[in-house]
This record gives structure tokens, sequence and C-alpha cells, in this order.
């Protein structure tokens, strides 16, 4: 049975890794897919895809880090389809890795922040006011390994990623009579574009994706896919008591 029979659903990051593969598994579910990201050409080949197979989607162009693009982004949703059932915030860069935490730069903060952070709060504010007018909903955001663990080099990340689950568990309260769920989860290694400019292809077999690769309990990187299933479930009435939760994908690193 198809969980999200003719759910309105929108995944922002959805151009390319874990929201690209959400894309496609939400939309074999049933549902019809808001496909948002920032390179239309990409967007609408993902579209496309969904299409071809027999799915409903369509591309909404919007950089989650200004308010007034989400705002607009979310009103064509409803303007369109009437609610807005299910949402995935999954848009976020890496920024630059590497640095020590004494040479980060205004310009590497105010990225990490404008897009990790920004982009997570105002998806969420007019998500939520979208899903308190129609009865209910589910909101999965995109934390990280690292929203549990440091690395070093990764101080800017990190922080944004920690602020992700802070806005996913105050929201999660905030909503919970109001019908409205709202988890994270928190990815180890994937196979994305993201990984592989920080640690190169696995034909390269680089130092840098064998030094992530040995974090890994399982001693592999998971696959888009992987984290997809675990954002559908989160967002499926199969985890209808799930709420605030910050589920960790990744073969057990955080803990071990």
């Amino acid at each position: 049975m198809n969980r999200f029979n003719n759910k309105i659903v929108l995944i922002t990051g959805a151009t390319s890794g874990i929201g690209e593969a959400a894309a496609y598994a939400f939309a074999q579910e049933g549902a019809t897919v808001i496909v948002n990201g920032r390179r239309d050409e990409r967007g609408e080949q993902v579209v496309a895809r969904i299409r071809d197979n027999g799915g409903r989607a369509e591309f909404i162009r919007a950089d989650v880090s200004r308010e007034s693009e989400v705002e607009a982004m979310v009103s064509e949703i409803v303007s369109r389809h009437g609610r807005l059932d299910v949402a995935f915030n999954n848009a976020g860069i890496e920024g630059k890795m590497g640095d020590r935490t004494d040479q980060q730069s205004q310009d590497d903060y105010r990225e990490n922040v404008d897009v990790n952070i920004g982009g997570v709060l105002w998806s969420m504010k007019h998500e939520l006011q979208a899903m308190l007018k129609s009865g209910g909903g589910a909101i999965v955001n995109t934390a990280s390994i690292f929203s549990q663990i440091g690395m070093p080099g990764m101080s800017l990340y990190s922080a944004s990623k920690h602020a992700v689950v802070g806005l996913t568990r105050t929201a999660s309260i905030e909503y919970a009579k109001d019908n409205i769920r709202i988890n994270a989860v928190s990815p180890g290694g994937v196979e994305t574009e993201m990984f592989v400019r920080a640690a190169g292809t696995p034909d390269e077999n680089s130092e840098g994706r064998q030094f992530f690769t040995n974090f890994h309990p399982m001693g592999r990187i998971s696959q888009p896919e992987e984290q997809a299933a675990a954002v559908l479930f989160l967002a499926s009435d199969d985890a209808s008591f799930v709420n605030g939760a910050n589920l960790a994908v990744d073969s057990g690193w955080s803990i071990s």
C-alpha cells in the first residue's frame, strides 16, 4: 500500500543526493512531489524522471536562504494544491572544510548560517503556517552526524547542524498538539556530490574517502536511497508517535 497517496510533499534541495532520492521514493508511494532547488535544468530532469515512471511532480525554483522566496514557494504550492501535507527540508551546504576555528571568516559564517540554519527556519515557518490552516502534517529536517559529534575543520558546519536539531526539537514541542510532527534525520557519510567534494569518488579510493569510511562500523558509505527510506518512515503514519527525534542513519558512527 502506498503510504503517501494524494499527499502533497515539498522537498528542498531535491536536485541531487538525498533530496533527489527522496523525491523518487515519495513519488513511488503516491505523492505529488514538489521538487525544489536552485538548478532549474537539474530540477526539471528530476521531475521528468518521476513523470516518466508514472508519478506526479513539479519543480519550483527557490533559494531557501531567502525568506521571501520560501514564502512565495509555499504560497504557490497552496495555491495550486490547496494544502501542504509533508515537507522534507533537505537543502544545505558543507561550506569550507578543513580550516580550524580560529581561521573561520565572516563570509564562511554567513554562508553556513544563511543556508543551513536560515533555510530550515524559513522553510519551517511557512510550511507550518500552511499546515496549521489545513489541519496538520509532517516535517523532516536534514541534520547530520555532525549534529551529534565534532570533527576538526568542520566547526561552522557542525554548529549549523546542531542548530537544525535545536530548531527541530523546539518546534516539535510547540506544534505537537496541532497534529504536526517534526523530526530530523542525521546521515553519516552518503554517496552524494557533497561527499565526493569532501572525500573523492569511489574509484579514486582516496585517503579522505578511507578516512571517512573507517568511521562507519559497517565499513562503507551509505547510498542516498538508504537515507530516503528513513525520511519516508519519519514522514509517514508508521511514525505517528515519533516527534522531536533526531534519527541517526550512520551505521553506528555516532555511538562508536
